[in-house]
């Protein structure tokens, strides 16, 4: 289990050269020309976790699991997309699935590659993708009041909807604060209330300290996560083996991959934990909202486990590395009994105890 993020950008920004680094392939066609992406291509990235390599060992599992990320590579966005220009259906419906997006600017100058409006201008470009996204919005609010005139809305929904509207109608994009209504939008799919990365794409030269174009960018986006990646050496990254890869970055001053940094930004914005099973059998990393409830968490591993739960059997990670396994924990006092109220924490090894 793990999250779905969506690459979104302008055409020829660098979406399908950062979506094959990052998933390591060379399923996504990369090209000098708009609409280059049909078709949303789409990879799932193992979260390695170093802890969970040790965990295994220590098991010695037969398997190991890694939590995983899915990148969504997807069509280029241009004005007018929210009516149907250039792929605009296309790339609305897509982005809906996702839980999270990253807004991908270009950040570079370069006569061999073109831009859709002929200059290099990323607040621009972050503007092209809001506006199109409020105005998606609003045409499906406005079909869920029509539909409501059936009778399929309550009135409490009927009021965040309306609540939704006139602040999409003034230009404000995510001005809902209560966590109950936003979860209610988010279910009707707005693409608004989505969490988002914005990603400069820069040159080589300009990876570490970044320019003027990304200085623009998260001077203007102060609120925003921001992070700089230089999508062609990233792509570069991953064509390497692991020691290659080491002495390159360290040759570039590069201390993380864009697809690690990418993945801590995405388990912050989307508030997600990771906890652990362990076994001979298996290890494997299991994603979840942060604050989780125990049964709640046991559901993930599977659903009839949260009706059935009767404790969980929990020891840190820290502690299992340690003595080397939850026998030696509960021997040295480290091995705690949780109940139904218990809040799983980050790095937890987790042994639940259900009723048959």
């Amino acid at each position: 289990m793990g999250f779905k993020c969506g690459i979104v950008g302008l055409p020829n920004v660098g979406k399908s050269t950062l979506f094959n680094a990052l998933t390591a392939s060379k399923n996504a066609e990369a090209a000098n020309f708009p609409f280059c992406t049909i078709d949303p291509n789409i990879g799932i990235v193992d979260v390695v976790d170093k802890r969970l390599d040790q965990l295994s060992d220590l098991s010695k599992s037969k398997r190991k699991i890694y939590a995983n990320i899915t990148f969504v590579d997807i069509a280029g966005l241009v004005k007018g997309a929210s009516k149907g220009e250039g792929l605009g259906n296309k790339f609305l419906s897509h982005i809906r699935e996702v839980d999270a997006i990253i807004h991908l600017v270009r950040c570079f100058d370069s006569d061999r590659i073109t831009h859709v409006s002929s200059k290099i201008n990323p607040i621009d470009d972050l503007e092209t993708i809001r506006t199109e996204i409020i105005l998606s919005d609003i045409d499906l609010i406005q079909k869920k009041l029509e539909k409501s005139k059936k009778k399929s809305l309550s009135e409490k929904e009927l009021k965040i909807l309306e609540n939704k509207l006139e602040s999409l109608n003034k230009g404000k994009d995510n001005e809902i604060e209560n966590k109950d209504d936003k979860k209610f939008l988010l279910e009707l799919g707005l693409l608004s209330e989505k969490p988002k990365i914005i990603v400069c794409n820069v040159d080589e030269e300009n990876l570490i300290d970044g320019n003027k174009y990304t200085k623009l960018v998260k001077s203007k986006n102060s609120n925003e996560k921001i992070i700089t990646i230089c999508a062609d050496i990233e792509d570069q990254i991953m064509g390497l083996d692991k020691n290659e890869r080491e002495t390159f970055m360290r040759e570039i001053g590069l201390d993380k991959t864009g697809l690690n940094r990418l993945i801590k930004e995405g388990y912050d914005l989307l508030n997600l934990d990771t906890f652990f099973t362990s076994g001979l059998e298996e290890s494997r990393a299991w994603t979840i909202k942060k604050n989780t409830l125990a049964p709640k968490a046991a559901s993930v591993i599977h659903t009839d486990f949260e009706k059935n739960f009767i404790r969980a059997e929990a020891v840190t990670c820290e502690d299992f590395i340690k003595f080397g396994s939850a026998e030696k924990c509960k021997e040295n006092g480290k091995l705690r009994i949780e109940g139904k109220d218990y809040i799983v924490k980050d790095g937890d090894v987790l042994y639940f105890r259900v009723n048959p």
